[in-house]
């Protein structure tokens, strides 16, 4: 099903059928702090639209997103060469069964973290990317900083009540310097996702940002999420020291 995302920017393809991209992954995308010439990871990629907006925001990144399910892979690859994103690799594999090679500047995910004891989806793929088991982020998070350089950014989107889950996972695996970035549906409202970043061997203070209001009026986008999901806009989300 051909699509596009940031505006048109992005020629994002995703199967007629499963799990549908939201603006999860565009949000992950623009708070990556990546400079022309970074190297990043993407674990869980889907069809990749995370790394595809990130590539569009920032020229000249190379990169590579790791995908178990061999048909969203191949879509993930096929949506790489329809945007001409040479330096970016897609690798068929287990995030946990597979060691990238090279050194990664920035690791990121949008893990499936939907409720275990929730109803299950009948569709495999979409009952894949939404829910994990138990441990899944300490791994992944283990996983994802591995070959990161040291100072390099780990990043996670995550549903709010993973958070204690998410920050003993980043400390486990050697990332501190934590931030905490909510995502209000509203102002007013309790934010229900958050961005959560590490810096590995980071010891500063933790810091807990002013977040970014989702909606305002109805159902419209506030002006800043419009920016970020049509204008490939960044999200003010700085590395710790």
């Amino acid at each position: 099903m051909a699509a596009t995302l940031l505006g048109g920017r992005v020629v994002h393809a995703q199967g007629a059928d499963g799990h549908r991209t939201g603006i999860e992954p565009v949000l992950l995308a623009a708070s990556i702090p990546a400079a022309r010439g970074a190297r990043v990871l993407e674990g869980g990629c889907g069809s990749g639209a995370a790394l595809l907006c990130l590539a569009a925001r920032v020229g000249g990144i190379g990169g590579v997103g790791i995908e178990q399910d061999a048909a969203l892979a191949a879509l993930a690859a096929a949506n790489v060469a329809a945007n001409g994103f040479a330096a970016l690799d897609v690798l068929h594999a287990d995030l946990e069964q597979v060691r990238p090679e090279g050194v990664f500047d920035h690791a990121f995910a949008n893990p499936p973290w939907h409720d275990s004891a929730g109803t299950p989806s009948a569709d495999r793929r979409q009952e894949a990317a939404r829910r994990g088991g138990r441990g899944l982020l300490r791994r992944w998070a283990r996983h994802l900083a591995r070959p990161l350089r040291f100072r390099g950014t780990l990043t996670f989107v995550l549903a709010a009540p993973l958070l204690p889950e998410g920050l003993a996972a980043l400390a486990d695996a050697g990332c501190g310097s934590i931030s905490l970035l909510p995502l209000w549906p509203r102002a007013g409202a309790a934010a229900r996702l958050l961005l959560l970043r590490g810096v590995k061997g980071g010891r500063a203070p933790c810091r807990l940002l002013p977040g970014l209001v989702l909606h305002g009026a109805g159902h419209a986008y506030t002006a800043e999420t419009e920016a970020i999901l049509r204008d490939a806009a960044p999200l003010p989300f700085a590395p710790s020291g």
